[in-house]
């Protein structure tokens, strides 16, 4: 019993020393810039050592996708939550409302985001990596739009569910881009409504029901 228990505690203390660096490292990213952020810098934000890190992470990278899997997951949640609400239809206006209301717009999160973008455009393998992890969130919305198919249809330009979720992602880094530069969130949530509507339905805000 002894053993467990000091099991336990260890566990809980790699847990909650893995979620402080996550936590420090986010705010030093957001800071400084990813690409210009070491080790050390991360180590001295959370107050441990290096070992510390190598016992949870083998490098920047791999924290990144720490934190990109952690906020990728919260938004597929998010968009999931509000795109379930309809049953096996779906109500492409109401949905849509969900949707912005509820989604992530971090102008921090944005900035650490961009950094990493342009330090994978440099590395293939990186970029790899990061290519799957954006295709979990789009899978997450293909999928909610496939179980609609048959009650809700889509614009026939999008082709399937599929070409919608790259439509819905598309239009979703677009408007994050300009939330860089103009820090307008409730202007990004506005405009992100508008383009949502626009593809999925007629752009009218009624969903089209031609057959796809």
């Amino acid at each position: 019993m002894a053993v467990e228990g000091t099991t336990g505690r260890v566990t809980r203390r790699r847990v909650r020393t893995r979620a402080n660096l996550l936590d420090a490292a986010f705010s030093v990213f957001a800071a400084k810039g990813f690409g210009h952020v070491s080790i050390e810098e991360v180590c001295e934000a959370a107050g441990y050592s290096r070992g510390a890190f190598y016992s949870n992470f083998s490098s920047l990278d791999e924290l990144f996708f720490a934190l990109y899997r952690e906020r990728a997951d919260l938004i597929g949640e998010q968009v999931s939550g509000a795109l379930a609400l309809d049953g096996p239809g779906l109500d492409v206006p109401a949905a849509v409302d969900r949707v912005t209301d509820v989604l992530l717009l971090d102008r921090d999160w944005l900035l650490v985001k961009t950094d990493f973008l342009v330090h994978a455009a440099r590395d293939p393998e990186v970029a790899r990596s990061l290519l799957e992890h954006r295709a979990r969130l789009r899978q997450a919305i293909a999928d909610r739009l496939a179980r609609a198919r048959g009650h809700t249809a889509l614009p026939a330009v999008l082709g399937d569910t599929d070409g919608a979720a790259h439509a819905v992602v598309a239009a979703y880094d677009g408007v994050t881009t300009q939330l860089l530069l103009d820090r307008d969130v409730e202007h990004a949530r506005a405009w992100l409504k508008q383009l949502l509507t626009a593809l999925l339905t007629d752009g009218s805000g009624t969903p089209d029901h031609r057959q796809n």
